[in-house]
């Protein structure tokens, strides 16, 4: 048994893979339970996408791809601030124009690339075997900037979200929290680029929170609880990708959904087996 778990971190780039899924499945898991609460999903899924064209660009100049990722996830960040902010477009359609845009532009510029279909392949759906130490650097730089800016700004984070109007009766300027938020999005969706792509990223925000608000409704534990969720999934996915020969990042997706239905059927209180297992007891 020892020598089966083992087994796989005996390589290198199997050690590079560890670290860079534990650090995508924390940091996705506890900047999730933001994403669950406010009903931010659509938005997670949204900036996933939106970074295909700085990825595209940066692949097609030969330049890296974290730096054109970060760059697009940003500007597309900000636009939707910038469009919704002034009142004339509802947030949810600024997100569906700029994100659509967003796509179209990525896929229509990798498309002039010669090798389109498998260059696309991993971008969508990364390539976490693939981690160099630079990438992983990077991640591990961008993950520690994310949950610190989370946890120094909790209380800023949690009173934007929950009570705006008492957030701008104490000067806090909730709005400025919003957008911040949205950058801490971007920044997470650029860790995850090469563990799970694009494709799969918003599952890691909202798959791990969601396990979580079925166990505890408290906020600090959530993040704990889903943090657990996303590093067990990841770690688990890992080894299913090893032994099965299967895609690492829908196999860290898949474990992390399995967690989910488990929480669901049979969480304390919030499962539906408990539910209706209570619901029955009386008339018993």
């Amino acid at each position: 048994m020892i020598d089966w778990l083992a087994e796989p971190f005996t390589f290198v780039f199997m050690q590079r893979a560890l670290a860079a899924s534990l650090l995508v499945g924390i940091v996705c898991s506890i900047l999730g339970t933001f994403v669950v609460l406010r009903s931010m999903a659509f938005l997670g899924d949204a900036l996933a996408h939106a970074i295909l064209p700085g990825v595209a660009i940066a692949y097609l100049a030969g330049a890296n791809l974290f730096v054109g990722a970060l760059v697009a996830a940003l500007v597309v960040a900000f636009g939707i601030g910038f469009v919704a902010r002034g009142g004339a477009i509802r947030e949810d359609t600024a997100i569906g124009i700029l994100f659509t845009a967003a796509l179209a532009l990525g896929v229509l510029l990798i498309s002039t690339a010669g090798t389109y279909a498998t260059d696309l392949t991993h971008i969508l759906f990364g390539n976490v075997l693939g981690v160099t130490t630079t990438d992983l650097r990077i991640t591990a730089a961008l993950s520690a900037l994310v949950l610190v800016v989370v946890f120094a700004l909790y209380k800023e984070f949690v009173l934007a979200a929950f009570d705006p109007v008492l957030a701008h009766t104490l000067g806090r300027r909730p709005e400025a929290m919003d957008g911040l938020m949205l950058v801490l999005l971007a920044l997470t969706i650029v860790v995850s680029l090469q563990t799970v792509g694009v494709g799969l990223v918003a599952a890691m925000l909202v798959t791990p929170a969601a396990t979580a608000s079925l166990l505890t409704r408290r906020l600090p534990a959530m993040m704990a609880a889903a943090a657990v969720v996303g590093g067990l999934s990841s770690v688990a996915g890992l080894y299913l990708s090893y032994y099965l020969d299967v895609a690492s990042g829908a196999a860290i997706v898949l474990v992390a959904t399995a967690a989910f239905l488990a929480a669901f059927l049979f969480a304390p209180r919030r499962g539906l087996v408990w539910r209706r297992t209570t619901r029955q007891e009386p008339g018993m």
